[in-house]
């Protein structure tokens, strides 16, 4: 790794037009998230500094984060600007917004009220961007159902070590088939795939930026609007949720992104897309603690287990699921190190 910091901190400096003296004469780590990416910051001898990125070409797709950050920045989004990328060894420069993530200023509903509904004008802009104007893929069913067969795998079977037998595979797969089937049939936008709070940035002037886009694709608006109101970090009462997502209802139909569709039907429509988004989370962090070593996410699965069951519980179609779930998952889940109760 000290080679590769090397190498990545000589490549900034060339890119730059800079010689030694002047930047600083190594790079800062500011943080590593759940993919292998890795970011550190260059502080430049004149002020300011840049971000300075190592992605291996193995193991992200840096094509993609080139192109969706040009889509999104063409499109009047604040965006980090890539001023600079090699290909081969996965060395990425871009601009240095700072370290002000949302999430910690989040320290009440009032606070949590004022960024969400900025936060909402940075979604709708987003997925006003026509699909005209770009290549993304689309979230189809079988995207869908790949997300949500993490579950199975990594959560229940991996993390808990429950064998499921063929009876409970059936009943997972027809409930992952109802969740698909309501997505698709939803209005479709531009999809950031990861809309939360430790992906929002308060810049100095107060406006939102928004950071690991590179997964987006075209697909279900609701999506985006469910990973910021039910974050997998933080939580809010279900009140003030259903309150947020009437706002965002109302601006949506505004901006002409949907119909004129009940309070009823776009909260099932939130609610079953979140469904979809939580039980594929609960595969991804077991994922992250078995498959890659990262552990530092399962103190997170008790919010997304609670998000999963109390709006699961609240439509018929998914009883079986519950009455499973209470019946041979909660057992096993009780009893490991990283549980706590979640009272939403």
């Amino acid at each position: 790794m000290d080679q590769i910091l090397s190498e990545l901190h000589s490549w900034c400096l060339q890119q730059l037009s800079l010689s030694a003296i002047d930047a600083a004469d190594q790079l800062d780590v500011v943080s590593g998230d759940a993919s292998f990416r890795r970011y550190y910051r260059l502080p430049l001898r004149a002020g300011g500094s840049v971000i300075a990125v190592h992605a291996p070409p193995d193991k992200e797709d840096n094509l993609a984060f080139s192109t969706v950050q040009d889509l999104l920045h063409r499109h009047g989004a604040r965006v980090p600007k890539l001023l600079a990328w090699d290909e081969p060894r996965g060395f990425l420069l871009q601009e240095d917004f700072g370290d002000q993530l949302l999430c910690p200023l989040l320290v009440n509903s009032a606070a949590a009220d004022h960024y969400y509904r900025q936060a909402f004008r940075t979604l709708l802009a987003m997925q006003a961007i026509p699909a005209a104007a770009h290549t993304l893929p689309h979230y189809d069913s079988a995207r869908l159902h790949t997300e949500m067969a993490l579950f199975p795998q990594w959560f229940v079977e991996g993390l808990l070590g429950y064998t499921l037998n063929a009876d409970e595979k059936n009943m997972l797969n027809g409930m992952f088939e109802l969740l698909s089937q309501r997505a698709l049939q939803q209005a479709q936008g531009v999809v950031h795939r990861d809309f939360h709070s430790r992906n929002l940035m308060v810049l100095a002037d107060e406006r939102l930026s928004m950071i690991d886009f590179q997964d987006a694709v075209q697909g279900p608006i609701t999506y985006d609007l469910v990973s910021l109101v039910r974050d997998c970090y933080i939580s809010w009462s279900p009140e003030q949720v259903d309150d947020w997502i009437g706002i965002y209802r109302q601006m949506a139909m505004r901006a002409g992104l949907l119909g004129n569709i009940s309070e009823a039907d776009f909260l099932q429509d939130v609610d079953w897309m979140g469904l979809q988004r939580h039980i594929k989370v609960l595969g991804i962090f077991a994922r992250l603690h078995l498959r890659d070593g990262k552990s530092g996410y399962l103190g997170d699965l008790p919010l997304v287990i609670a998000y999963t069951l109390s709006v699961a519980s609240q439509y018929p179609e998914f009883e079986e699921f519950c009455a499973w779930f209470d019946d041979k998952l909660i057992p096993i889940i009780v009893k490991q190190p990283w549980y706590k109760d979640i009272d939403l």
